[in-house]
């Protein structure tokens, strides 16, 4: 660990966040990145992303906002993070 970065967050919890995202079929958010274009650079785009975590730089991006079909005919609106947010299963719901 780099004694400069103010936040102790080992390498390996990226990669797994990313494996779990990649494995959950994780969709490309607004920046309309997918993840066969994140893993082109993936050992240079998992080291941005730690860097700016572990050194508190980070802020995620917004999400992508898209309406799901319900059921009873309504729509519900789910939000959809970046690839390179990392979210576990790739979507967010906003209610």
């Amino acid at each position: 660990m780099d004694k400069t970065k103010p936040y102790n967050i080992p390498k390996q919890l990226v990669m797994d966040a990313y494996l779990r995202m990649k494995a959950n079929k994780g969709a490309a958010g607004i920046d309309d990145v997918t993840v066969q274009e994140f893993d082109r650079d993936l050992k240079n785009n998992l080291y941005k992303l730690w860097n700016r975590l572990s050194s508190g730089t980070y802020f995620p991006p917004p999400v992508k906002a898209v309406a799901i079909p319900k059921s009873n005919g309504g729509t519900r609106i789910l939000g959809i993070p970046t690839v390179a947010a990392l979210d576990s299963g790739g979507r967010h719901s906003r209610g």
